[in-house]
C-alpha cells in the first residue's frame, strides 16, 4: 500500500508526540550535557548514533529517518527518551533549543540541505563524508561555519586514528623525501554500467519516498536500485566509490602534504550511462608543490577492477618483494629519490625499507575519538581536526573526479579561485545543482 505524504507525516507525528521528553528534561546546563539530535539511523547512521552516544555527556533528544523500520528497529530501544520523526525539518523545528549538535548520516545528496538548515540554526554539526554532493555546496557550507563560528566536523573516522597520525608524521618529516608521486586504491566498485532504469515498484509503506528524494528530482521508486543500500551507485544520489572510499583514502595525502586544488584532473572510464557512476575508474590529478612535495605532485585513483592488486597492472612504483600482495585497498606514497611508503587502509605505514624509520624521530602522536573530539570541541573543549575548512577542501579533489567521469579522457582544468572548471563548461555546470523544492 502507498502512503502519502500527509498519511505519513500524521503518523510520524503521533509517534513523535508520545516519545518526545517534557520540556524541563533538555534544561541541563550546556556544560553538563551535550544533546544531539541525528538525521538517518540506519547503516551508517547507526554506527554513528551509537558511538557519539558513548560520550559520556551526550544526551540524543531526536531522531528522525524517512524509513519507519529504521525508527522502530530494536536496535534503538536504548534510546526510548528521544522524539522520532520522518522529517528532519520538523524535528530540528521541533526541538529548536533543545539540540546542542546535529549528526547527520544520510546519502549524500542531502548532506547539504540538512547541514545548511543545522548550521543556519546555530548547532554544531557532524556530517558523514563526502561533505557534499557537488564542489560548490562544500565552499558555502565552510564560509558558513567560519561566519557563524561554528563546531563541525567531517566523518572521516581515520583522520584520528593513529595509523593515520603516524603516517602524516612520517611523511612530515621526510623519511621518503620531497613526496613526487601517490598512488591510492579500492577494489570496491560503487557504480552500475547498465542502461538507464525504467519502470516502478510498489513503495514500502513503511518510506516516504518523496522525502528520501528530498531536494534531487522526482523519479518512481525502484526497488533495491536506490534505497536502502545502492544509492551510492546512482549519479544524483551518491559519488561512487571515489566519494565513498576516496575520502578516507585521500584524507592523509591531503593532511600530510598540505595540499590545495587540484589543477586538473582526467578520468579514465566507460562512457557516461547519465545515472550511475562506473564501476571502475582511474582518476589522474595533478597538484602544484607543496613544502613536503616536489614542484608538481601527481595523485592517481584507481577502483573498482583498475585497482592494482585486481587488474594484475605491472607498475615498478607498486612492485613489493616476492611474497607480499598490496592490499585490496590503500595508498602508496612515491619519494623523489625512489624510497615508498605504503599505508593499507584501516592498517599502519610501512616504509620500504623498513631501515627507512632508523632516519626519522618516533613521533609522538594523540589519537583521539573522532566522534568525541566533536563533542569535547562542541562543549568548549578543544577543536575539530576535519572541520568543514579542511573537509571543503578535501571534498573538492573527490568531487572533481567525480565531474571527470562525466567526461572521460578530457583534461579538465580547475581554477580554485574562481570555483569554476575553465576549460570545459559543460563539466563546469556539474559544481553546482538546482534543487527540488516542493517536498
Amino acid at each position: 500500500m502507498k502512503v502519502n505524504r500527509r498519511q505519513f507525516l500524521k503518523t510520524s507525528a503521533v509517534f513523535a508526540g508520545w516519545s518526545i521528553l517534557p520540556a524541563g528534561a533538555w534544561s541541563n546546563p550546556l556544560n553538563s550535557r551535550f544533546c544531539t539530535a541525528h538525521i538517518g539511523v540506519g547503516g551508517m547512521g547507526w554506527g554513528d548514533l551509537r558511538r557519539v552516544a558513548s560520550h559520556p555527556s551526550v544526551q540524543v533528544v531526536g531522531l528522525a529517518d524517512v524509513d519507519r523500520s529504521r525508527l522502530n528497529h530494536e536496535t534503538l530501544n536504548h534510546f526510548t527518551d528521544a522524539a522520532r520523526f520522518a522529517d528532519y525539518r520538523e524535528m530540528l523545528r521541533t526541538l529548536g533549543d533543545k539540540v546542542d549538535g546535529v549528526v547527520i548520516s544520510t546519502p549524500d545528496h542531502t548532506h547539504y540541505p540538512a547541514t545548511l538548515m543545522a548550521m543556519n540554526m546555530g548547532k554544531a554539526v557532524y556530517c558523514q563524508k563526502p561533505l557534499t554532493h557537488e564542489i560548490a555546496e562544500a565552499y558555502e557550507l565552510a564560509a558558513l561555519a567560519k561566519e557563524k563560528n561554528l563546531v563541525t566536523q567531517m566523518g572521516i573516522q581515520l583522520h584520528s586514528s593513529s595509523a593515520n597520525l603516524m603516517t602524516v608524521a612520517l611523511l612530515q618529516q621526510g623519511i621518503i623525501g620531497k613526496v613526487s608521486k601517490v598512488y591510492a586504491w579500492s577494489n570496491k566498485s560503487w557504480g552500475d554500467d547498465a542502461a538507464a532504469y525504467s519502470g516502478s515498484d510498489p513503495i514500502p509503506e513503511e518510506l516516504d519516498w518523496n522525502l528520501w528524494l528530498g531536494s534531487a528530482s522526482s523519479r518512481p521508486y525502484l526497488n533495491r536500485k536506490y534505497h536502502p543500500a545502492r544509492w551510492r551507485q546512482g549519479l544524483d544520489f551518491g559519488c561512487g566509490t571515489l566519494g565513498d572510499m576516496g575520502v578516507h583514502i585521500l584524507d592523509v595525502p591531503y593532511a600530510a602534504l598540505k595540499l590545495a586544488h587540484p589543477r586538473s584532473v582526467k578520468v579514465t572510464c566507460r562512457e557516461p550511462n547519465h545515472v550511475s557512476h562506473p564501476t571502475k575508474n582511474i582518476a589522474e590529478y595533478e597538484f602544484s608543490g607543496t613544502q613536503y612535495t616536489t614542484d608538481t605532485l601527481q595523485l592517481t585513483w584507481f577502483d573498482g577492477a583498475y585497482a592494482p592488486q585486481t587488474a594484475g597492472q605491472i607498475n615498478p612504483d607498486l612492485e613489493l618483494e616476492p611474497g607480499k600482495t598490496l592490499p585490496e585497498q590503500g595508498a602508496m606514497y612515491i619519494g623523489e629519490d625512489g624510497h615508498r611508503l605504503l599505508l593499507p587502509h584501516m592498517s599502519g605505514p610501512q616504509p620500504l625499507p623498513r631501515s627507512l624509520l632508523a632516519s626519522v624521530t618516533k613521533p609522538q602522536l594523540n589519537p583521539t575519538n573522532h566522534y568525541h573530539q566533536w563533542v569535547d570541541a562542541g562543549m568548549g573543549n578543544g577543536t575539530c581536526s576535519a572541520d568543514f575548512e579542511y573537509s571543503a577542501r578535501l571534498t573538492t579533489g573527490v568531487l572533481l573526479g567525480v565531474v571527470g567521469n562525466r567526461f572521460p579522457e578530457q583534461t579538465l582544468q580547475w581554477d580554485g579561485d574562481a570555483m569554476r572548471l575553465s576549460n570545459n563548461e559543460d563539466a563546469n555546470k556539474l559544481v553546482s545543482r538546482s534543487y527540488r523544492k516542493d517536498y
